[in-house]
């Protein structure tokens, strides 16, 4: 994460690919404070897992691009961290990488859950977010499962006010519920109609750019962040060590070797991630293996270490050693 997001290396996928007349491709990405449900909407838009989802505020920390393939066009989201008042390093760095995302993205579209109030979070976004002048914004009401009809009414009505208050105009405004499919399909259609017209970016076939060890230190915290409370979601990080095909394995029954580090802040926490004779340890690691072994398609074989970096949200030598 210490680059910045950087649209300047992706080429058209395959040199002598011609994309039929009007094809669209273009980056659009979702945001939201903490918890708005920008990362099951990827997931959704994309078909498959690719983000990782909890209750938990601060889950997404890298930006990771889903890539939904069309017919007549190439959609490419990026969900990055929930914009919020940082009170550590690691905070305003995510900060960063929010705003610095906005500026390069064809589209932003704003996710309000339909079962929360607008409130002083959602207007301080949308208020940095109209510092960014030339991209594309759209307002998503999140989470519609949740709320009957006249809820949704209001709050729709509430969204299209906090845009009139902050000067903010809405190209659309769109109710979606990404856990019962309701007008996702729509809200696909509407992002593509807002792409510029261009080649495919990405090759047919793939759902992100991120690498395996990323996706796979992202899904085992996602495990870990599981029955946790109050300040040790934000403490919790995962680097993959070393990630390969063990050797010596017949083709047909492969089996790829996870090393991982799942580091805490203090030596307190790092007993309540292990837990009782490793009990809590024993449970995230199933939990991730058979996460990434779906994602991945192959049989893993993880080795899960907890160890503590000491204060590691407010170290920057910290933050660097773990990717931040």
């Amino acid at each position: 994460m210490d680059e910045d997001f950087d649209l300047s290396g992706v080429a058209p996928a395959g040199a002598f690919y011609t994309a039929p007349e009007g094809y669209r491709s273009g980056f659009a990405s979702f945001v939201g404070r903490p918890n708005a449900g920008k990362s099951t909407l990827t997931n959704a838009l994309v078909g498959q897992k690719i983000v990782i989802t909890s209750s938990k505020p601060q889950t997404t920390r890298n930006v990771v691009r889903g890539i939904v393939h069309r017919d007549d066009a190439q959609l490419i989201l990026v969900d990055t961290p929930g914009l919020h008042r940082p009170r550590t390093l690691l905070g305003e760095r995510l900060n960063d990488l929010v705003r610095t995302t906005w500026a390069e993205v064809d589209v932003v579209a704003v996710c309000f859950p339909a079962n929360e109030k607008i409130g002083p979070g959602d207007r301080f976004l949308v208020t940095e977010l109209a510092k960014v002048r030339r991209t594309v914004r759209i307002a998503v009401a999140t989470k519609t499962d949740l709320v009957t009809p006249e809820q949704l009414g209001q709050h729709l009505l509430d969204i299209a006010a906090l845009g009139a208050e902050t000067s903010t105009e809405w190209a659309e405004i769109v109710p979606v519920s990404a856990v019962s499919g309701d007008q996702v399909q729509l809200l696909a259609d509407l992002l593509v109609g807002l792409l510029p017209e261009g080649p495919p970016l990405y090759p047919d076939g793939d759902l992100t750019d991120a690498p395996e060890e990323a996706l796979a230190a992202d899904l085992i915290r996602e495990a870990a962040l599981e029955g946790v409370r109050d300040e040790l979601p934000h403490s919790i990080a995962v680097v993959v060590e070393e990630m390969g095909l063990r050797e010596g394995r017949p083709a047909d029954k492969p089996l790829l070797d996870i090393v991982a580090n799942l580091y805490v802040e203090r030596d307190s926490q790092k007993g309540i991630m292990i837990g009782h004779k490793g009990s809590r340890l024993r449970s995230v690691g199933t939990a991730a293996r058979k996460q990434i072994e779906a994602l991945l398609g192959t049989p893993v074989y993880l080795d899960l270490q907890v160890k503590i970096a000491k204060d590691w949200q407010r170290d920057p030598r910290q933050l660097r050693k773990l990717g931040f």
